[in-house]
């Protein structure tokens, strides 16, 4: 029984010659193209592909937003993002969007096909090249949010509210408190925060998904 691939990429020479490599062995099969995310999306409906090998850049609908869409269908399809995009803030949202694996164009067939073989078998596969880069991500934001761990309940109620564009005097009223207690509290968190007013710490909040916007 073959193992069916479906090649997402809008450039044809890609995908023919991803196609050859991947049909070098007996049991892998490519069962289908598309050269943007909503013809894609409409054959992996019909054809029904065990791999998909997921372009990020495309017309019409780009990769992530396909990845979004696949993976909130019930399509039960393996997806391996195959792109040239090595930096952490495209890695990281796709992780996050669920896809099962993530390799660059310039690995070589091996690799390509261990990454198949290892989503297909329930793994998750990430290109090693970028594992550091993943690292480093983690890392850097680890420390980040170990800010927001320094602040208090009462804190980080406030440092919500004040993200919402209040003053301390609003503030005050919404949580039946007084001026100077939500004074000494903003005063605390910009401290705790290292940051040197209301704005800062409003962003920071934001990018790292302590407040919604």
């Amino acid at each position: 029984m073959k193992i069916k691939i479906f090649i997402a990429d809008d450039h044809s020479m890609i995908r023919e010659g991803i196609k050859q490599l991947i049909e070098l062995e007996s049991d892998l099969k490519v069962v289908g193209f598309a050269n943007n995310g909503m013809e894609a999306i409409e054959k992996i409906e019909k054809l029904k592909p065990d791999v998909v090998l997921l372009d990020i850049n495309m017309p019409v609908l780009n990769g992530m937003d396909t990845l979004v869409k696949l993976k909130e269908s019930n399509l039960e399809v393996k997806v391996i993002m195959l792109t040239i995009h090595n930096e952490s803030e495209y890695i990281i949202r796709a992780m996050k969007l669920g896809c099962d694996g993530y390799i660059l164009k310039e690995a070589n067939s091996a690799e390509l096909k261990n990454a198949i073989y290892t989503v297909y078998n329930g793994g998750r596969y990430i290109y090693p090249v970028i594992t550091p880069i993943l690292n480093q991500y983690l890392v850097v934001n680890s420390d980040k949010n170990t800010k927001f761990d320094k602040l208090t309940n009462r804190e980080l109620q406030i440092l919500k509210i004040l993200s919402e564009g209040l003053t301390n005097r609003e503030i005050a009223e919404r949580l039946d408190i007084s001026d100077r207690t939500v004074k000494n509290h903003v005063f605390s968190i910009l401290k705790k925060l290292n940051v040197k007013d209301r704005t800062q710490a409003a962003v920071i909040a934001v990018k790292n998904d302590i407040v919604k916007m």
